[in-house]
């Protein structure tokens, strides 16, 4: 009986962008891996190579294991080749990280901001304090190539356009990639800032976990899918997006979108603090509601456990419908016992016993650097995407 044939290697995969890409990935450290990987003559490989490092896409670094022979030369992203950093805008807080072209974190920055003020005020100043951080890390031949950056509204997926953004006064419509690509002279790649932090928190976890839903409780909330080990954005970049979904058996609070009852509405940070304060409880934001729970505010902590079961509530139909195998909860709120209490209670009393069967609910590891890690890999991806890659080093 003949063996059957041995598929053909993907062009893409042995062209210099997929070399790049598989060492990228860690699915090659070495000349000899590349060529087992791709099928392609180690003549050919040493060539494509070659081309890589001469264009400071790739460098060697010291030496692998030895199987049998000369112990063959390490691989590895020349980290030198520039610098990328990402942006996580909220709407009371910026995070800035700026990370070498490995993805590896080399400085970070958070500032208090209102994001009311404005994208003519806030973009010019996010691509000032982009060159800032990357100039004064910079090391020799090294400069600023790439801004990824989250914002806390829909971005219309692909086109990267902010849509009726609730609480951003000049925001709608815009295209931010665009504008502020002009501001700083680089390649700049946006998205929902939920979206970012569940890929961040995805690549902080090891990638271990292919479906996840990740929600982001803070002033407001939102959620962002990991979908089969990638970012899933859906049709138009609404995936995950459970902010205007109805709370049932919460009050008709009026809500940003025009309609009453939203999630956003009635479990999100500002509504807790808009609800303590018609309390005549002396609050100003999240982080005091947080302080005041944890010193045994009653108020604070009934209000809490409530904007959990609410926010659990709708959950459950993610869960029952989806079925992931985690949920990670992140943004302030989630640092409250209260709330993440809250949550688990509504999704094990509502969904079904196989749904809920092996199912994580979880609190970020990534924390506040979940979203510029995010932000950091998908600028990256951009830059380093095989087919630019291959059009750059063998035009």
């Amino acid at each position: 009986m003949p063996k059957p044939a041995t598929p053909a290697p993907s062009s893409t995969a042995g062209s210099p962008g997929g070399i790049l890409t598989l060492v990228r990935n860690g699915r090659a450290a070495s000349r000899a891996e590349v060529a087992r990987a791709t099928g392609l003559s180690p003549t050919t490989v040493a060539l494509r190579v070659e081309l890589l490092i001469e264009a400071g896409y790739l460098r060697e670094a010291g030496n692998g294991d030895s199987h049998g022979g000369r112990r063959p030369r390490q691989l590895e992203v020349d980290p030198s080749g520039g610098l990328i950093v990402g942006v996580d805008l909220g709407a009371r807080h910026a995070s800035f990280g700026l990370f070498d072209m490995r993805a590896q974190l080399v400085a970070e920055h958070h500032v208090d901001i209102d994001i009311a003020e404005g994208p003519e005020v806030l973009l010019p100043w996010v691509a000032a304090q982009a060159q800032n951080l990357a100039s004064h890390h910079a090391e020799a031949g090294q400069k600023l190539i790439g801004i990824g950056i989250g914002l806390p509204g829909p971005v219309n997926h692909p086109t990267g356009f902010l849509i009726s953004p609730s609480r951003m006064p000049g925001w709608d419509g815009l295209d931010v990639s665009v504008e502020l690509s002009k501001l700083s002279g680089v390649p700049t790649v946006v998205d929902n800032d939920a979206n970012l932090m569940a890929l961040g928190e995805h690549i902080v976890r090891g990638e271990d976990v292919d479906d996840f839903v990740f929600i982001k409780a803070g002033s407001s909330i939102g959620g962002g899918v990991i979908f089969g080990g990638e970012l899933h954005h859906g049709h138009h970049g609404m995936a995950g997006d459970i902010s205007h979904v109805t709370a049932h058996g919460a009050p008709a609070t009026p809500c940003s979108c025009g309609r009453n009852g939203c999630l956003d509405a009635v479990a999100g940070g500002a509504a807790i603090v808009a609800n303590l304060q018609a309390a005549s409880v002396d609050v100003a934001d999240t982080p005091q509601v947080l302080e005041l729970a944890r010193n045994g505010h009653p108020l604070a902590t009934q209000m809490l456990r409530e904007a959990g079961i609410r926010t659990g509530t709708v959950l459950a139909t993610v869960v029952n419908f989806s079925n992931p195998q985690r949920i990670v909860l992140g943004g302030n709120l989630s640092e409250a016992g209260a709330f993440v209490g809250g949550v688990k209670s509504a999704i094990y009393t509502e969904c079904l016993p196989l749904a809920t069967d092996g199912l994580e609910i979880d609190v970020s590891q990534a924390k506040e650097r979940g979203g510029i890690i995010g932000a950091a890999r998908v600028v990256l991806d951009r830059i380093l995407d095989a087919d630019t890659v291959t059009a750059d080093v063998a035009p």
